[in-house]
């Protein structure tokens, strides 16, 4: 294997030690606030500790077998990937999704730092194990899963993707209004008015997160208030060509309806989203609200299945 023909690109996450460095410029001084506040500084210490040797032991094991650029999580929106790279992100199950959604088929690696602190459903190796991993990924002689996302496209022509899932709705936590269609739903397209705190259109990968705790308040409403909560929403395998959506907190008025809240979408179903919000709109994908698209009136927003596909490295 020639050493120099082949790319791997790290991707790494600040740790909460040193993003307390970057706020209190030194440790004393980031020791002092947390121990202040009650919480154990040790335990921020430990996991940067642990953060830091699992990085260094993929960076020397990649080392061996290609050219290694490092990245910060940052700057990945800015990073221009070759089509044969090899990128491994070593972080939280965030950092997948964060970097999966500017990728274009390269394959991706996720690396646990800390299985005993991250549950890491999206990171199915440990540092050490990149020493099989990464040559054999290299070559092909690996086990890819598809994974498929989401595209949002406005009528002002602008687009983004989500590997885990769109947020529509504003800036803070009000209701502001829209008009959602959706379909066929019993054979015919549905176009309702709403004021809701926002709408959530997850993937199959997304049903793990943001979705799933909104449809878990909504099942033990049922059983609090008596209704048959033994049902369950429709699961998504990760490479369906399939969503689903939530509609958070709808308000039912003289002028706004709540039938339209939760359901599957189809890979040629409609979900249009008009927004009648006069300003603190926004579009944004997987958690990244610093990354979002403006959603103020005037600005309708389709959400469909998106043609390109995440390779996740299993």
């Amino acid at each position: 294997m020639d050493r120099n023909a082949n790319k791997v690109v790290l991707v790494t996450q600040k740790s909460r030690m040193q993003e307390l460095l970057y706020k209190y410029n030194t440790k004393a001084q980031a020791q002092f606030h947390i121990e202040h506040m009650g919480a154990d500084f040790y335990d921020y210490v430990v996991e940067d500790e642990n953060y830091q040797k699992s990085l260094a032991i993929v960076k020397q094991i990649a080392d061996k077998y290609a050219k290694v650029t490092v990245v910060d999580r940052e700057f990945v929106p800015n990073m221009l990937f070759g089509k044969d790279d090899v990128v491994i992100a070593v972080g939280r199950d965030g950092l997948v999704c964060n970097t999966m959604k500017y990728l274009n088929g390269q394959k991706l690696i996720g690396v646990n730092p800390n299985p005993a602190r991250w549950d890491g459903v999206l990171l199915p190796f440990e540092a050490g194990d990149m020493e099989n991993t990464i040559p054999k990924t290299i070559t092909g002689d690996c086990d890819v899963k598809n994974v498929t996302m989401a595209k949002a496209v406005t009528n002002d022509g602008q687009e983004m993707l989500a590997v885990n899932d769109f947020f529509i709705g504003p800036k803070s936590h009000t209701s502001v209004r829209y008009d959602l269609t959706t379909g066929p739903v019993f054979g015919r397209v549905i176009t309702e008015s709403q004021s809701s705190s926002g709408i959530i259109v997850s993937t199959g990968i997304g049903q793990t997160g943001w979705y799933k705790s909104v449809m878990a308040q909504a099942k033990a409403a049922c059983g609090l208030f008596g209704y048959d909560d033994s049902g369950d929403y429709e699961k998504i395998g990760w490479d369906e060509k399939k969503l689903s959506f939530v509609v958070r907190e709808p308000f039912p008025s003289n002028t706004t309806d709540a039938s339209i809240v939760f359901g599957t979408l189809e890979e040629r179903d409609q979900f249009l989203v008009l927004s009648k919000m006069p300003e603190n709109g926004v579009i944004f994908s997987d958690g990244m609200e610093a990354d979002a698209i403006e959603f103020n009136s005037g600005v309708e927003v389709s959400i469909e299945v998106s043609e390109t596909k995440g390779c996740l490295v299993r």
